[in-house]
């Protein structure tokens, strides 16, 4: 997905999320109700959160350096696991802890009014943020299923937009009932119950933000279709006469590491292989064209099983190969 789109998400989340929070907060301190200062706190921390996707954004789109030659497109995903945690240790922990206490002692809401029209507003914004997710979410995932296309997705800005208004509407429609429960039960209590589920809600989504992320952040390989496709392009290139391996790895959502271990005809000269390379590469990356950096190993098959079982039983990394540049803004790794 374009990072034009990521952004255009985001900024619809941040504007409403800006919004409700000082609505919610306002309302909450007018009225005394746990579970809204709870919505508060929530929308406020979703405020923070697109900021910090926003910077993981911008610092994930500068150029490689020395120091970090694959690039900076990892920090995309570092940002996106620190949202997990602030939702959890920030949004899920106040809101459970400030409806423990309002449970012990609670109280009675006052001006209850102005509760139910600040979160029939806040639903009202809320979804409009959600649907604008909801609908890059599902161009991005082309007809997949929701929760595969969630684990094979490599842009974590949009569902993560997606999970936190999701959070957000189900917070809303939870403080809601509380509200309407407390005031017509005559219980002040449930108003305190209705924000500890608030919290339990943020928890599980920031545990399943926070697990996407760091597989993300650990390095993910390439989806299957992109894999299974490199390969059957490297099988195919003539010269070549086998596959012994092949590795891809996400430095961001647009950018692909793949690594080769291929077995040349023998009867190939030197020259023969690097115009065989080339050819391959270009053929990868009018295919693939996040494949932004190529590496090939040339390496017999009996060679390649040496290695890997010497790998495999500690022997070392492997064989030495040596880098030539592939002439179209790439690198490409020969033996």
């Amino acid at each position: 997905m374009a990072a034009s789109t990521s952004r255009n998400v985001i900024f619809a989340a941040l504007a409403g999320n800006t919004a409700i929070a000082i609505t919610k907060l306002v309302a909450a301190l007018f009225t005394g109700s746990s579970a809204m200062m709870s919505e508060a706190i929530h929308s406020a921390v979703d405020t923070g959160n697109q900021i910090l996707l926003l910077i993981g954004l911008k610092r994930a789109a500068r150029p490689a350096t020395p120091s970090h030659p694959f690039g900076h497109g990892l920090q995309l995903y570092f940002y996106t696991f620190v949202v997990s945690v602030l939702i959890f240790g920030v949004g899920a922990v106040i809101s459970i802890l400030h409806g423990i206490h309002r449970i012990e002692f609670p109280e009675a809401i006052q001006t209850p009014w102005i509760n139910y029209l600040v979160l029939s507003l806040a639903i009202l914004f809320e979804g409009a943020s959600w649907y604008v997710a909801l609908r890059a979410f599902d161009r991005e995932r082309a007809g997949r299923p929701f929760l595969a296309a969630v684990r094979n997705s490599k842009d974590p800005t949009v569902f993560t937009v997606l999970f936190e208004d999701t959070a957000a509407l189900a917070g809303l429609v939870v403080a809601l009932v509380g509200l309407a429960a407390s005031q017509w039960l005559g219980l002040p209590v449930l108003d305190g119950v209705a924000s500890v589920v608030i919290g339990l809600i943020l928890a599980l989504t920031a545990a399943f933000l926070a697990f996407e992320s760091q597989s993300l952040l650990t390095g993910e390989a390439a989806d299957p279709e992109t894999r299974e496709g490199i390969a059957t392009i490297a099988r195919a290139e003539p010269g070549v006469v086998g596959l012994n391996d092949s590795k891809t790895m996400h430095f961001g959502p647009n950018e692909i590491l793949v690594v080769l271990s291929l077995d040349f005809d023998n009867a190939l000269s030197a020259a023969q292989v690097e115009n065989t390379v080339a050819r391959l590469e270009h053929r990868i990356r009018a295919a693939y064209p996040q494949a932004g950096r190529i590496y090939v190993e040339a390496q017999s098959a009996a060679s390649h099983a040496a290695v890997r079982a010497a790998v495999l039983a500690g022997g070392g990394p492997g064989a030495l190969v040596s880098v030539v540049p592939d002439g179209d803004g790439g690198d490409t790794r020969v033996a």
